[in-house]
């Protein structure tokens, strides 16, 4: 019997060849979405899962309350705490911190920027990382020792052996020889931690032993001994540190006017990677939103359901096709039983095919995906046993979800009223409607989505910075241009008539603290500049003057301000007054507002920012101005000066307006994202919608003929054919519009500057839902109402 059912299953999708196509291709896709997204949230779950002590190891975090009541929270700490903690704390079994940092290696002739981590040598007594040649246990111990991942090794050894070669590693203004002691695998796709370079914490220490608890700088892991109260280790950790730190925070509050209440806790290692309370910084990377989990998992079920409803559609508005098959099996003694299983079967065969294809299509765009997410997951990760489970639930449901339904509704058929040719469904088929509702409904829903997402990001790349970024090249001096340096730079720079001008500021991101108006305190962006910033990048001078190195103070008394910090100290004439840098001792006069501009991203709103000409600080970026015209001339020129003047530092130059676009590479991402769901929905939905209509044209073939019969138009017949269809997707753009405007109006909370949500965007949606649906339906409308009406009545 089992046997019979498979016969005639294959017979059935062999004879509708263009039905089991359908179907085919929509669960494919479907289920080929649904594995490349499981891949992807295995991925972000199996986060630092590797480790042998990962139940045990936690990042020590920490919450500061002002006096006022605001809460900010990090995962940074100084060096105090490791060591104090584990000391005085017998439930904390070791600790090991990180610091990220990066050095200039030398080697033969050339040099190279080189990330690495500064690490205790307790390392790999608490992370579990390979060693592939070397002694981890002793790896550090030497402070001029290195440990080399794989490739960084081969980078700069080859395929010699790397143990106990010697590196030359940048320190202050010398080079200083290290020896690498170990080489270690490269680290896991899924690691918050991961290993380039290694260079031992004693040396940091040597070079600046901070004893001071209130500096954030690094991170701190502790291993916890199995089975101790959390809560009474971090009570414990609180009360060594509310001791132990007593004088330095008394000093803090004189000196700096710091009140803060700084609270530590512990945080699981494998709550790191998804955590939204604390950053990944200072070396981690890698960190994820889960919420990103939530709407791709989404997508992959809405994705799976549209193609299931297809199924259910198709295959039920078929069944009449197979009416007499029921019949007979019916009247000689099949039971309905046996049917279900029949039908369960077939659609478990067409399923099992889908899924074979869906690993294909995974295979194939496995490295789009990765783009896509920014991931590198590799085809192997497939066959995780845990994926694999994942994988054949998903098979199971599928094929349960597509058949079970329609094996009830062709099971209930009356064998007489089918042999007959009576079989009808009755009532309204409410059920195949609010299916096809439900699919046009997630394709408007995901149609306005992308483009609101698109209009964003557009706006997003388009705005006003305040600043012209237009041909200007940023070079990385790491620090190394001071006063003298810079001006060599710039003579020879300006010596080539492909560059305008060349301007530096200290480079990073800076921020500090001062008093303003008789002791008010404030908090604000700094940024150490040259005279010739401001006219570089264009920005005005709305009150006041520039820096000039004619005038001597500019350099050691004066600053700018922005329109935003003169509004915030309530300055109603900002010139002339003062900002108190009291921790230093020192006091700027203001000479000049500077009108506001977007020195952070978008995603922040215009703070207080600070300009200084301050001779002491080195300067970090180098900025210069090119022509369009001769520009692969002038990068050639400035690479050439630049490796003359500083020769110990690596090249790196990048365009202003490629980094602000670095700036919105997760709304690029997710554009991406939306935009591919978008067009899986509409093309599932779609080819659900053609096999539809052209069941439903092959069922009324009789009643077209007698249309035509009696003078009805093509045109006439084609709008009576579409018109059921179209009244559907108009219903399902009523469902989706309040849907998707609640949901992309909270995705748009996140953006100080953004758009509005216009009413264009809901009809634009609409419109192209109900003219996609429309050229679906119209073709086999169209073929229908083109038929000879003597072919399809000359059975009557």
């Amino acid at each position: 019997m089992i046997r019979n059912y498979i016969k005639t299953a294959f017979r059935n999708l062999w004879r509708h060849k263009a039905f089991s196509v359908i179907n085919i291709t929509g669960l494919s896709v479907a289920l080929g979405s649904c594995m490349l997204i499981l891949l992807y949230t295995m991925d972000e779950v199996s986060y630092d899962r590797f480790n042998l002590n990962k139940d045990k190891i936690y990042r020590l975090v920490s919450t500061s309350t002002g006096p006022t009541g605001e809460v900010s929270k990090t995962a940074s700490t100084g060096m105090m705490p490791g060591p104090a903690f584990k000391q005085q704390i017998p439930e904390i079994e070791n600790f090991v911190r990180l610091q990220e940092n990066s050095f200039i290696v030398k080697r033969g002739n050339d040099v190279f920027n080189q990330d690495a981590l500064y690490a205790d040598e307790s390392f790999f007594s608490i992370f579990s990382f390979p060693t592939l040649r070397g002694d981890p246990k002793t790896a550090l111990k030497d402070i001029h020792s290195v440990v080399l991942s794989e490739e960084v090794a081969e980078k700069y050894f080859g395929k010699q052996d790397a143990v106990g070669r010697v590196l030359d590693l940048k320190v202050n203004d010398a080079f200083q020889p290290f020896t690498v002691s170990a080489v270690v695998k490269q680290s896991p796709q899924n690691s918050s931690v991961k290993i380039k370079m290694l260079v031992p914490m004693k040396f940091a220490q040597s070079q600046f032993n901070d004893t001071q608890w209130f500096n954030f700088f690094l991170n701190t892991f502790f291993t916890v001994k199995p089975g101790s109260n959390l809560k009474a280790v971090e009570a414990k950790i609180n009360s060594v540190f509310n001791r132990d730190a007593a004088a330095q925070q008394k000093e803090m509050a004189q000196k700096y006017g710091f009140k803060d209440k700084v609270k530590f806790s512990l945080q699981p290692l494998l709550q790191m990677h998804t955590s939204t309370d604390y950053p990944s910084d200072n070396g981690l990377k890698d960190a994820s939103n889960p919420v990103y989990s939530y709407i791709l998992t989404g997508i992959a079920v809405f994705i799976l359901l549209i193609a299931c409803i297809n199924f259910i559609n198709l295959t039920v508005a078929r069944s009449l096709k197979r009416a007499k098959e029921i019949g007979i099996r019916k009247v000689v003694g099949g039971m309905r039983g046996q049917l279900v299983m029949q039908f369960l079967g077939e659609s478990f065969i067409l399923s099992f095919i889908a899924f074979l294809l869906a690993i294909l299509l995974v295979q194939l765009a496995l490295p789009v995906f990765n783009d896509l997410a920014n991931k590198a997951l590799a085809f192997s990760y497939l066959l995780s046993p845990k994926l694999v489970i994942g994988y054949i639930a998903i098979f199971l449901l599928t094929g349960l979800l597509a058949g079970f339904y329609p094996a009830l509704v062709l099971s209930g058929f009356n064998p007489v009223q089918t042999l007959y040719n009576r079989q009808y469904f009755a009532g309204k088929n409410y059920l195949s409607k609010g299916l096809v509702v439900l699919q046009f409904t997630l394709a408007t829903f995901f149609i306005i989505s992308t483009i609101t997402i698109y209009s964003q990001f557009n706006y997003l790349m388009h705005f006003d910075l305040g600043y012209d970024a237009k041909n200007v090249v940023s070079v990385n001096a790491a620090g190394a241009a001071d006063e003298q340096k810079l001006e060599l730079f710039k003579t020879e720079l300006l010596k080539n008539t492909g560059i305008k001008s060349v301007t530096a500021d200290q480079g990073g991101r800076w921020g500090t603290i001062a008093h303003i108006n008789n002791g008010q305190q404030t908090n604000f962006d700094i940024k150490h500049i040259d005279e010739e910033y401001l006219s570089l990048f264009k920005i005005p001078i709305v009150k006041g003057r520039n820096f000039s190195k004619d005038m001597v103070s500019d350099s050691s008394n004066s600053v700018l301000v922005n329109e935003t910090f003169a509004k915030q100290a309530g300055w109603r004439n900002p010139i002339g007054q003062v900002v108190d840098f009291f921790y230093s001792n020192k006091k700027y006069n203001v000479i000049g507002v500077v009108k506001d501009y977007h020195f952070a991203s978008l995603s922040e709103k215009i703070g207080p920012e600070l300009f200084s000409m301050n001779p002491k600080y080195p300067y970090g970026n180098i900025y210069i101005k090119i022509s369009a015209k001769n520009s692969a001339e002038a990068l050639n020129y400035i690479e050439k000066e630049f490796r003359q003047i500083f020769p110990f530092k690596p090249y790196q130059h990048t365009f202003i307006e490629a980094q602000n676009a670095e700036n919105y590479d997760k709304e690029a991402k997710w554009k991406q994202i939306v935009t591919f769901s978008a067009l899986l929905t509409i093309f599932i939905s779609c080819i659900g919608l053609f096999g539809l209509a052209a069941l439903s044209a092959e069922r009324r073939k009789k009643e077209i003929g007698i249309r035509k019969v009696l003078g009805a138009s093509v045109e006439g017949i084609v709008r009576k054919l579409s018109t059921d269809f179209l009244k559907l997707v108009i219903i399902s753009s009523v469902v989706a519009i309040p849907a998707a405007w609640w949901a992309m109006h909270k995705w748009l909370e996140n953006y100080p500057y953004r758009i509005k949500i216009n009413s264009w965007i809901f009809l634009l949606a609409a419109a192209l839902v109900m003219l996609i649906a429309l050229v679906t339906v119209s073709f086999q409308s169209i073929r229908a109402a083109l038929r000879n009406p003597v072919n399809s009545l000359r059975s009557e």
